[in-house]
């Protein structure tokens, strides 16, 4: 699979993938941990705890599912109210959830012609946000990566994000994200792809060596 270039061809099963892949790395992971690391705070996600962050990706997940898109849905008052359904559950209830979802959800997504394709992507992140906190190696990176850079390509190029060629130190053909040029000429990246991966998600890069020419990072995120 090639990340350089954005494909007009949507790969409706590579949502699926993607969240394969991170269910068989992050579900074993967390089955291993103790509870008291679930109350870990996480810095990509204020206010919220390692538990929190499991709760509303399993419930967005089963919400996927169950096809329950009722109005409002993925607000953070519908976050904050999936959330708290789960209060009482113990945490591997919540993790039982989160490996349903990350199973079943793929052949939802990929029936429903890419409007809901930006979930995969926002799970595979959250993983990565719960990894950091962890301390485990391989946060917004992993096995997923050229999924998710892929992923992340066409969604930025269907959203018209500002246009930018990203020259990655650890993928071998560079990535182009972003709407077709315009006035504005392409921004240019230099650095490795979790960093990448950090600026569009709008997670703390904490000094990673990278240069970014012709946008702001603040520019790049596509969450917030």
């Amino acid at each position: 699979m090639t990340t350089a270039d954005v494909h007009d061809v949507r790969d409706p099963e590579l949502p699926g993938r993607l969240l394969t892949i991170e269910r068989d790395a992050l579900v074993p992971l967390l089955r291993a941990r103790p509870d008291e690391d679930f109350a870990l705070a996480t810095a990509a996600c204020p206010g919220w705890t390692v538990r929190d962050v499991l709760a509303h990706c399993s419930a967005v997940l089963i919400r996927v599912v169950e096809s329950r898109f009722e109005k409002g849905v993925f607000s953070p008052e519908s976050n904050d109210r999936d959330i708290a359904e789960r209060a009482d559950w113990p945490n591997a209830r919540v993790v039982d959830e989160l490996e349903r979802g990350m199973t079943e959800a793929g052949p939802v997504i990929a029936k429903a012609g890419g409007v809901l394709d930006p979930i995969a992507l926002g799970e595979w992140v959250h993983a990565g946000d719960v990894r950091e906190v962890f301390g485990e190696p391989g946060a917004y990176a992993g096995d997923g990566l050229p999924y998710a850079l892929t992923l992340l390509a066409r969604i930025t190029r269907e959203k018209g994000h500002l246009p930018l060629h990203a020259d990655l130190d650890d993928v071998d053909e560079p990535v182009r994200l972003g709407g077709v040029p315009g006035d504005r000429p392409p921004a240019r990246y230099l650095g490795d792809a979790a960093t990448l991966v950090r600026l569009y998600a709008g997670r703390p890069v904490r000094g990673a060596g990278y240069e970014l020419a012709g946008a702001s990072a603040e520019e790049l995120n596509i969450f917030g």
